[in-house]
């Protein structure tokens, strides 16, 4: 099944109306990226070059400039109002001594030369390239050898309640739709990368009423960008039909809003291959001597 994707100018306008307040309401996010960078305790590296693809407000940005202070820090983000929310949390003393880069670009079109990037880390962004293939190319354009991407996204359950609610209204798409864990464990052997590791876990919150939800979706940028969403606004009845649907799901006074959340790793290889259309990968013969020779010198 054909899902459809973000309308990347709906993402863009989003996002930027959404950067004044999007810490208020980004508790789900900020944990998620606590998590993530907690896997980077595992991971024996020691980067020249860090890129944070999807920077937000800066909450992993500071704290990744921190993990590696040798580094080159450059935060990336499709709005500019992001950006600058993540520029004011590093201090002058900070940006004189450490110089960060902050680019405002698309994460399917990077503005880095090839292989110019150690680590590549990416919190809950992924969700929002309209295609994934081709955003994981750049993400394998601009990785060293033996680069290592670390991303979290959003996985096909994520506010399940709310797209049940809204189902039990019409068919339109009012929920934005998630791509499949392992499809995008496929996307990352397609585009070359080297021991994908997926895995996945379910964060539920809860709310006293759906509307709290709605607001807080709007708050942060994350409602309905999706290609093929409904035109206009929603009716009143609509919305309240909607409404009464959702409270099925009440528990303990509560209702939830579950989310899947999809964590991924993989590395840039170190011996350049080329993918045939057969889905083989062809290594050349004089790299890998090249490479056996460079082991035991």
């Amino acid at each position: 099944m054909t899902l459809p994707l973000p309308d990347k100018r709906l993402v863009r306008a989003a996002f930027e109306k959404a950067a004044a307040r999007y810490d208020e309401a980004a508790v789900l996010q900020r944990e998620i990226g606590t998590r993530l960078l907690e896997r980077l305790d595992l991971m024996k590296i020691a980067p020249q070059c860090v890129l944070e693809v999807g920077s937000g407000t800066g909450f992993c940005s500071t704290q990744l400039a921190a993990r590696y202070p040798r580094a080159h820090f450059i935060a990336l983000d499709i709005a500019h109002g992001m950006l600058r929310h993540a520029r004011n949390r590093f201090g002058w003393w900070q940006r004189l001594r450490r110089n960060p880069g902050f680019l405002c670009a698309d994460a399917e079109s990077l503005p880095l030369a090839d292989a110019s990037v150690d680590l590549l880390f990416s919190n809950v962004t992924l969700q929002w390239c309209s295609n994934p293939d081709a955003t994981f190319a750049e993400f394998r354009r601009v990785l060293k050898p033996g680069g290592l991407l670390l991303f979290s996204t959003f996985g096909p359950d994520t506010l399940k309640e709310l797209r049940a609610a809204w189902r039990a209204v019409d068919d339109t798409m009012h929920v934005n739709v998630f791509i499949d864990m392992h499809d995008l464990g496929d996307g990352l052997l397609r585009n070359g990368f080297a021991d994908p590791v997926m895995d996945r876990e379910d964060i539920v919150l809860t709310y006293q009423d759906a509307r709290s939800l709605m607001s807080d979706l709007k708050t942060i940028g994350a409602h309905n960008v999706n290609r093929g969403r409904s035109i206009g606004l929603t009716g009143k009845n609509k919305l309240g039909a909607m409404l009464a649907a959702y409270e099925r799901f009440r528990r303990d006074g509560r209702l939830p809003a579950s989310y899947e959340i999809v964590y991924g790793h993989a590395w840039a290889p170190l011996t350049p291959r080329q993918q045939t259309q057969d889905g083989a990968t062809r290594i050349s013969l004089e790299q890998l001597r090249a490479n056996v020779r460079g082991t035991f010198k």
